[in-house]
């Protein structure tokens, strides 16, 4: 089984989605020892936005497709995601806009778009300064809505809301999203 780890927090050391994802790719790996992890940091190693480059020799093009090769691999993908000002990280925008790609995870027919990445299971790691009410998620239905678009069915996401509101709600957020890794979320991996 392979297994597809993303960061995209800025913040290093002190990021929760970091903390998060991290936990969710050790118990997993606890549960399944015969899994192969492949790892990228997308604030320390990020890829440039997407532009229409024709050249193949263009490091750019190079780092779109190394990035396609490890996401079409992968089983299971496991990325860890802030809440950046309602909604993801540019640098996850930037690996997105590299998997999101026609005739590759989706393509389009006579009766729509149909996905062609399905079989995976993504994990989403995410993390918030706030307690945002729905309306103001852009997050998660953004991630929903383009993982689904390009045909990935089965998604779970891990989330500690309200970070910035107390230590006692920091810790509350962080102690119940672990809890949630350990008894729900992985327990029927």
């Amino acid at each position: 089984m392979k297994l597809l780890h993303i960061d995209s927090s800025a913040l290093g050391a002190h990021s929760v989605s970091r903390e998060l994802s991290a936990a969710i790719v050790g118990a997993w790996k606890h549960r399944h020892p015969d899994t192969t992890v492949v790892y990228r940091d997308l604030a320390a190693q990020p890829l440039p936005h997407w532009t229409p480059v024709a050249d193949a020799d263009d490091p750019a093009v190079r780092a779109g497709e190394a990035v396609m090769d490890e996401f079409l691999a992968a089983d299971v993908v496991v990325i860890g995601s802030p809440m950046y000002n309602f909604g993801i990280p540019s640098q996850l925008k930037a690996w997105i806009d590299r998997v999101a790609v026609a005739g590759k995870t989706f393509r389009f027919t006579a009766t729509g778009p149909e996905g062609l990445a399905g079989g995976k299971k993504v994990i989403v790691a995410s993390s918030r300064g706030g307690i945002w009410p729905a309306e103001s998620d852009f997050q998660e239905a953004y991630l929903r809505r383009v993982f689904s678009f390009i045909g990935v069915t089965d998604f779970e996401f891990v989330r500690a809301e309200g970070l910035h509101i107390s230590p006692e709600q920091k810790a509350k957020a962080i102690g119940d999203a672990h809890a949630k890794i350990e008894e729900r979320l992985l327990e029927a991996a």
